[in-house]
């Protein structure tokens, strides 16, 4: 009845309103959907569905409530411009990663992170416990030992960054962390599909570590960025390679 997807980190799908949800939200953002079109009737929708019609004007208040679609009376529901959409919505990530992010999403995801990350990683310089210190250090640890396991190695990368951002002890900067978690999670995978790339990135990620670890906000912040120059480097070189195409 509905697609699958590999990312499990996001809205539930547990519900019957959610599964439909998901499977819509990934039609809208896939393009099946476009921006400004109608989509079937609550009838013709339910039963392509294969669910009832509660379970379907529920789903349709969460990809409201997400800026995907809004709906009025007579005039059906209709699809968003993608300027309304709400781009930092994890399961919005999510499903355009799902559906294969293009070249202007990737430079807008890092953009965002090179706005973010180099001053967390500067601030963290600063403000970093040695329990929050530790915390990055464990990350590290486990992203050299994960090897080739790339869901462990995504899982402890995931883990260092997040870490990072609670250490510079703003109550603002953690929540962003979890909004792109999704995507950063993406980015990583692929990353992953270059041989070696994940290792030979520990050395970078180790030197914003020690920065961090000895208190110079300055370099915490230079080689965060230096860290984040690569890894867009290495996705850009993955989703424009000839098989991507």
């Amino acid at each position: 009845m509905f697609g699958d997807s590999s990312n499990s980190r996001t809205f539930s799908r547990r519900s019957i309103h959610g599964q439909v949800a998901h499977e819509i939200g990934q039609r809208i953002v896939r393009g099946d959907y476009q921006p400004g079109s109608t989509l079937p009737t609550e009838i013709d929708s339910s039963a392509d569905l294969n669910v009832s019609r509660t379970a379907y004007r529920e789903a349709v208040m969460v990809l409201a409530a997400k800026g995907l679609v809004e709906s009025r009376p007579r005039t059906g529901t209709r699809v968003r411009s993608r300027d309304e959409w709400n781009m930092l919505d994890p399961d919005i990530l999510a499903w355009t990663f799902n559906s294969g992010p293009s070249e202007s999403q990737i430079r807008s995801l890092f953009e965002i992170r090179y706005i973010i990350e180099p001053a967390a990683a500067e601030l963290a310089a600063s403000r970093a416990t040695k329990f929050s210190i530790a915390q990055i250090s464990t990350a590290l640890e486990d992203m050299r030992l994960a090897g080739s396991d790339v869901d462990a190695s995504v899982e402890s990368d995931l883990r260092f960054h997040q870490s990072i951002l609670r250490s510079a002890d703003n109550e603002m900067l953690t929540p962003l962390g979890y909004l792109i978690e999704s995507a950063l999670v993406e980015t990583f995978r692929l990353s992953s599909e270059i041989p070696g790339a994940r290792e030979n990135s520990i050395p970078m990620h180790e030197n914003v570590f020690l920065a961090i670890r000895d208190g110079n906000a300055e370099l915490a912040r230079k080689k965060m960025e230096e860290l984040l120059i690569a890894a867009l480097d290495d996705v850009n070189y993955v989703i424009s390679a000839p098989e991507k195409q």
